[in-house]
């Protein structure tokens, strides 16, 4: 859980549906990621996921607030700064500063580059960013020149200074029988941060035990 106390007159956006509890002196005000409507609509409908987020603003004196998200794992700050930036899976945003900008029309949403359902947000100005991960998170420095390639379900989050491309594990047969998929290829300099555990695994791996339990309700 992410606890944050704020005073009087601050204000921390998280992520709709991330609220745990808050004390009464915060207000909270929706707005979608996206001055336009209609460009909420599209980006919604390609990325999957609430583009929605909350203001919770400490108006009537200092308050805390408690925020969690659905990935059962780390939650760790980034600080986000002028010509340093990230970008960060967007089923891993939890809440950030309201200075930082969070970008969901750059080309990396918007055209599905990291694919497999995997929606990437830019996060530009300053302040700090947090986010949430499923397991632990492993973080790799890059120097110049240093490269990492990533299964994109591991992939989490990455500088903003690194260079990257979506790419296959090998060939076709490589890409279908090694249950790797597709991976990104990511330059330095800058940082990579991985969740060690894979969602799509452990929801395969949930079906195995459930899987049966439900084709023998169906038949009956």
């Amino acid at each position: 859980m992410l606890v944050i106390n704020l005073e009087n007159g601050e204000w921390i956006t998280g992520e709709g549906g991330a609220m745990s509890y808050m004390t009464s002196t915060i207000d909270v005000k929706t707005h979608a990621r996206e001055k336009s409507i209609l460009g909420t609509l599209a980006t919604a409908f390609i990325g999957g996921q609430t583009l929605f987020v909350n203001d919770f603003i400490a108006s009537r004196g200092p308050g805390e607030i408690g925020l969690v998200a659905a990935p059962v794992g780390d939650i760790t700050k980034l600080e986000v700064q002028p010509g340093k930036g990230y970008i960060i899976q967007k089923a891993s945003y939890l809440a950030s500063s309201h200075q930082v900008d969070l970008d969901v029309r750059w080309e990396g949403f918007t055209s599905g580059l990291f694919g497999q359902g995997l929606f990437m947000i830019k996060t530009t100005g300053q302040g700090d960013l947090f986010i949430n991960v499923f397991g632990a998170i492993d973080k790799h420095i890059l120097q110049p020149e240093d490269e990492l390639v990533v299964d994109n379900f591991h992939l989490v989050a990455f500088s903003d200074s690194c260079s990257y491309q979506v790419e296959r594990v090998g060939g076709w047969k490589e890409t279908m029988l090694s249950g790797e998929g597709l991976v990104t290829r990511i330059k330095g300099p800058g940082e990579i941060y991985i969740q060690t555990k894979n969602l799509r695994e452990f929801a395969e791996w949930i079906y195995t035990l459930i899987g049966p339990r439900i084709q023998n309700s169906r038949s009956r």
